[in-house]
């Protein structure tokens, strides 16, 4: 930030989680005063609309790229301490595995909630002989909710001194309102262009989400232009190496409240009645407070891109193969109910071997953060106080400086 008696006008374009993260940290930089600068945040449709909102919400000291993740890690622990994230936006430690199951065939698969009366009973314990089994592959006894008989191996992955988690959603709308508190305005319109003059950034030009296609834009004044459009960005700046894929996840009400456990999984399950040969299937489950379990599968590329996150199609086989597949391997969650199918496009970096890009461009005044990929919640603070402080590559060293 400049001094106070330098007037800045700061545009964040995309209200994820890294616009609305960078949006906190610059509204609490020492330097911002609110009836002198002006900070922007500038989203086409609604805050964590996209991927930001349907995440799985996985924070690991052990994620990637390590010359952020422990300073986000970090930070994500003095955000919920200072603003009560564990009962604001689902903040937990939690323990985490690679599970490796024989996947059951039900005839009874999850689907949405039927309004008929007592068609399940959930066990609410283990029986001695479930329980030893699952001792018998090193399976934690707080972990019960795992078919003894689908269980093959537990592989510990994390703890709760490495492993935490977070309701993505709730965390990206708490930081947007934080922001805004502090004085940052939030607009909802789509960004048309950066504008320059003689390689520097002068104003940023909207189209409001309200306005018809055939109505005016609106031109905003800016100094420093923050491109955090996800998926989106290279629709705003075409230099930038960002491709796009699609995720689909379901959440699921399990039976009964189950042990704060994610879990990456490798279940076998097989093809046909008759078949010898099966198939490998490697759904992500992350139980979550409230009674909430997420699960999602694999990505796919076979629907472009659309224009805005209320666009995104939704593919409900392949909703219906992940309530499958985790229901293939615990009671609790083939008798629960289905409380959403959805789906999102993930942020990644094309070629150059990985992302984030953080950093400045070519252009004087416009950054960039984007390119996340799966672990965009848990580098969002990072992200954000570094874009703010303007010292990218003394901060986080080895990230790339878009040029």
């Amino acid at each position: 930030m400049a001094t106070e008696q330098q007037k800045r006008n700061i545009v964040i374009i995309g209200g994820g989680i890294i616009g609305s993260t960078t949006a906190y940290f610059l509204s609490r930089h020492p330097n911002f005063n609110k009836e002198t600068h002006t900070i922007t945040l500038l989203e086409s449709t609604k805050i964590a609309g996209g991927a930001s909102g349907k995440a799985g919400g996985l924070l690991a000291l052990w994620a990637y790229p390590s010359c952020i993740v422990p300073l986000s890690y970090k930070l994500h622990q003095e955000l919920a301490e200072e603003h009560g994230g564990a009962q604001r936006w689902g903040y937990r430690a939690v323990h985490c595995g690679q599970v490796d199951c024989a996947g059951q065939v039900s005839k009874s698969s999850l689907h949405e909630k039927s309004d008929a009366k007592g068609e399940s009973v959930s066990l609410q314990k283990r029986t001695q002989k479930a329980i030893g089994l699952l001792r018998a592959r090193g399976v934690p006894a707080d972990l019960d909710w795992v078919d003894p008989e689908s269980l093959k191996s537990y592989d510990e992955m994390g703890d709760p001194s490495t492993t935490a988690q977070v309701h993505p959603y709730q965390f990206t709308t708490s930081m947007a309102q934080l922001a805004e508190e502090r004085g940052v305005k939030i607009v909802y319109g789509s960004a048309t262009s950066i504008n320059q003059k003689d390689g520097t950034v002068t104003s940023v030009t909207y189209k409001s989400k309200d306005t018809s296609p055939s109505e005016e834009t609106t031109t905003i004044p800016a100094d420093t232009a923050i491109l955090t459009a996800g998926p989106w960005t290279k629709t705003i700046w075409k230099a930038a190496p960002i491709s796009a894929l699609r995720a689909h996840s379901v959440t699921i009400r399990p039976s009964r409240p189950v042990s704060a456990y994610a879990l990456f999984t490798s279940i076998d399950l097989p093809r046909g009645k008759n078949s010898r040969r099966s198939e490998t299937v490697t759904p992500e489950i992350y139980a979550r407070p409230n009674n909430e379990v997420y699960a999602c599968g694999e990505g796919d590329q076979l629907i472009p891109l659309p224009t805005s996150t209320d666009l995104v199609q939704v593919d409900d086989s392949r909703c219906q193969d992940i309530i499958d597949h985790v229901s293939s391997i615990s009671g609790e969650l083939r008798d629960g109910e289905v409380t959403a199918r959805q789906a999102c496009y993930l942020p990644n970096v094309s070629g150059r071997g990985g992302g984030p890009l953080v950093g400045e461009t070519s252009v004087k005044g416009l950054l960039m953060g984007a390119g996340h990929t799966c672990w965009g919640i848990q580098n969002a603070p990072a992200t954000g106080k570094c874009l703010r402080d303007m010292q990218i590559a003394d901060l986080i060293g080895s990230l790339w400086t878009v040029k």
